[in-house]
């Protein structure tokens, strides 16, 4: 059982104050991650139970890893630190927006850009739009 309460019913899920993320299946909720000061996307991540709770009492972004199966501190080897300054849920509370200010070199991205949509869709193919890198690729 996790850390969160379930809301008893949709008008506490919808309007209530209380947080009660509703995990899917896997026990993962999607998070949506913004530059605080431009509003760009930097990444989407996913968060289980613990990342939500971690984040939410650190004030650092925590993450759950789909491929490694394990929970990481956003920054916590490459210095892309992720400083939260506003953690909002949606309407039903199954995902998670999060406004962050990035320490280090700025970067989201562990290929090494600032966002990780950094790629435009044109021509059925995947163009570079420009972007510029902020650093090394990193593993986090």
């Amino acid at each position: 059982m996790g850390s969160f309460p379930t809301a008893p019913e949709k008008q506490a899920l919808e309007r209530g104050t209380q947080i009660a993320p509703r995990f899917d299946a896997n026990g993962l909720i999607a998070a949506v991650v913004t530059d605080v000061l431009t509003g760009e996307v930097l990444m989407l991540a996913w968060m289980n139970d613990e990342a939500l709770r971690l984040t939410l009492d650190t004030g650092f972004a925590h993450y759950f890893s789909r491929s490694r199966q394990a929970l990481w501190k956003k920054g916590e080897t490459s210095g892309q630190l992720q400083v939260v300054e506003e953690l909002r849920l949606d309407c039903d509370q199954d995902a998670v927006w999060i406004k962050v200010r990035v320490q280090g070199d700025g970067g989201a991205c562990h290929v090494g850009f600032k966002s990780c949509f950094y790629r435009v869709a044109r021509d059925c193919a995947l163009v570079e739009d420009g972007a510029i890198p902020s650093g090394a690729a990193q593993d986090d």
